[in-house]
């Protein structure tokens, strides 16, 4: 949400204090939670598939700087859509078993590949599939670099803490892991998207920018699933100003897309490590489901 220090006019007495907060019920801003989320602007809504607006359940605007999280069913479909300069450092969580959470050091060693794209799965520390990337016109994100720090920061922009005009990614994610009954040392390597990295030949990291506005990612998550997002710098950034935009963010029903990506008709045939995985969250998801 944007903020404002304005002093609004005649809040003295509780009748117009009541007044003024009425008023603000009509009003949107820049970057918002929309709720209901049939309020949703068109901006998000146009570009989503055919019937996804009908079985919309989440829809947000996420200021640079900001942090949401947002607890998402099985078979729900989440698109994140970068305006020109986003960084959405993202955890996952599972609902129902916070212990078990995304791992980015097996979500780029099972499926032999350190740059994620379509067909991409985040893992779990127990070998499932917490999602798959199953859409990206981006191409630019990072798995193993992780999140900006309070010390990073401040060093290259004066200052770090969460509600600071340069907020570190961890001290975000940390704010998001509290809502949902966790602490800072449940806040592991995150997965930043829309900005990317390459290896050298000689091991050391580059850093390579985003896609521009208008790239997205979808996620189609396994299980139901805790999200936390920051959307904040990346730790390679060589900008010395702290400088971004929003990032748009629309969650949907698709559990249908859960039987075609096993089978192989939503994005191709899946690599052999993508399915024991997939076999593993299906598994232990049938087993759980019939207690």
């Amino acid at each position: 949400m944007t903020q404002t220090t304005e002093t609004p006019a005649g809040t003295a007495t509780t009748a117009g204090a009541r007044a003024h907060a009425r008023d603000q019920h009509s009003r949107t801003a820049d970057t918002m939670l929309h709720v209901p989320v049939t309020t949703a602007p068109l901006q998000i809504t146009d570009t989503l598939p055919d019937g996804a607006t009908d079985r919309l359940v989440w829809s947000e605007t996420l200021a640079f700087g900001r942090y949401t999280t947002m607890h998402l069913a099985r078979g729900s479909r989440l698109r994140l859509t970068d305006t020109g300069d986003a960084c959405v450092h993202t955890l996952l969580y599972r609902a129902g078993a916070l212990h078990e959470r995304f791992n980015a050091a097996d979500t780029v060693k099972v499926p032999w590949q350190a740059y994620p794209g379509t067909g991409h799965p985040l893992l779990s520390d127990a070998g499932r599939v917490l999602a798959t990337i199953v859409e990206d016109t981006s191409g630019s994100h990072d798995a193993l670099t992780g999140a900006t720090t309070l010390a990073g920061n401040t060093a290259r922009y004066g200052a770090g803490t969460a509600h600071s005009t340069s907020p570190a990614a961890r001290e975000l994610l940390v704010l998001g892991a509290l809502k949902n009954g966790l602490g800072p040392r449940d806040v592991a390597p995150s997965l930043s998207l829309f900005k990317g990295i390459r290896v050298d030949p000689d091991g050391s990291i580059r850093f390579t920018g985003s896609a521009g506005p208008g790239s997205y990612v979808d996620l189609l998550l396994h299980l139901d699933t805790v999200v936390v997002l920051a959307n904040t710098a990346h730790p390679l950034d060589p900008r010395t100003d702290f400088t971004g935009t929003a990032v748009e963010i629309a969650a949907w029903r698709s559990p249908e897309d859960l039987a075609a990506l096993a089978g192989g008709s939503l994005i191709g045939p899946l690599a052999p490590e993508h399915l024991q995985a997939l076999n593993n969250t299906e598994h232990d998801f049938a087993a759980r489901s019939t207690r």
